[in-house]
């Protein structure tokens, strides 16, 4: 029997209604027949009837899927749970409410498997499922819409590709680690970016990724994020998870409570933005940003917490030996 040469991982929770149609379409990719290939599906301890639906799909595809359940919570450690699992030397990543053109796995995978790129990113095009209110600003449509389209054709990627549609040769985790836990959704957690955190640790050590706008998943913008409070909230943990990520500039001087006093200058100006803008799409996104701002500096604030009670530990054990 032939290695596995591909493995798709789909991380679930709580997605039961979604699922089949997003294991419909990549279970039904078009791959050569000489190429054998995997879909694992990992379950992050959902509560609905996602196991139910697993056994239908495992009892029709039993040579090309498996199910196997992570108890940590969180994207990150469902993806790690499936990265371990997979047997492929190609480990491709999408999202259990996507829908996969036929072609998909096999354009954004085989590139990979000559050994010239480390790995890859297909396009994301949004589905609308509703017509957009009228505060929405379509301009900044971050938080609401999954998107991803650098605008050319077949070759290099100057930016990480998003998690809906990436691929890695396997080796890649093998050689830098995986995907980051302090990152990625928790439950209902809106923290983000440990796909983009990954693909700029491999860019950092000289890896080439690709970009293959043939390789296409379709996203649905689904009519529960286009809620202020839910965009807010997206805004808002998205920067405590650039701050995770990137962490305070080398070049920050001046501190107080560990919050660098630029983002209360940042705060200041956003309130004041936000107060004075009247058009509806454009008083949102200014109250949006506010909120960017908030979570950049709660973020710092919680740290220089955590790091007085580590001091506060050490001095304390250092006063007892």
């Amino acid at each position: 029997m032939q290695p596995i040469a591909i493995s798709v991982i789909m991380a679930t929770y709580n997605r039961c209604a979604l699922l089949p149609k997003a294991l419909d379409s990549v279970l039904g990719s078009a791959v050569p027949e000489s190429v054998q290939w995997e879909v694992v599906l990992v379950d992050n301890n959902s509560k609905d009837q996602t196991r139910q639906v697993a056994d239908d799909y495992l009892s029709r595809h039993p040579n090309r899927l498996r199910y196997v359940r992570e108890t940590q919570q969180g994207l990150s450690a469902a993806r790690n749970a499936g990265i371990r699992e997979s047997r492929g030397e190609v480990i491709v990543f999408t999202d259990d409410d996507i829908e996969a053109e036929i072609d998909w796995l096999w354009k954004l995978a085989a590139p990979l498997m000559q050994g010239e790129w480390g790995g890859a990113g297909g396009k994301v095009v949004p589905v609308w499922t509703c017509t957009p209110p009228r505060w929405f600003p379509l301009e900044h449509p971050w938080g609401a819409i999954v998107s991803f389209d650098p605008g050319h054709g077949p070759g290099p990627l100057a930016r990480p590709p998003l998690g809906a549609n990436m691929a890695f040769r396997k080796e890649m985790f093998e050689k830098y680690g995986l995907f980051r836990t302090d990152l990625g959704r928790t439950g209902n957690n809106l923290l983000s970016n440990e796909d983009i955190e990954f693909g700029r640790r491999l860019m950092d050590g000289g890896e080439r990724l690709r970009y293959e706008p043939g390789a296409v998943v379709h996203h649905p913008v689904p009519e529960n994020r286009l809620r202020k409070d839910y965009i807010l909230s997206w805004w808002y943990n998205k920067a405590r998870s650039d701050m995770r990520d990137s962490g305070i500039s080398d070049d920050t001087k001046w501190f107080v409570a560990g919050i660098p006093l630029h983002l209360f200058r940042r705060l200041a100006m956003g309130t004041l933005r936000w107060m004075v803008a009247v058009e509806p799409s454009k008083r949102f996104y200014r109250k949006a940003c506010l909120w960017h701002s908030a979570g950049a500096f709660m973020e710092c604030y919680e740290n220089s917490l955590t790091a007085a009670k580590k001091r506060s530990a050490a001095q304390a054990s250092s006063s007892q030996s």
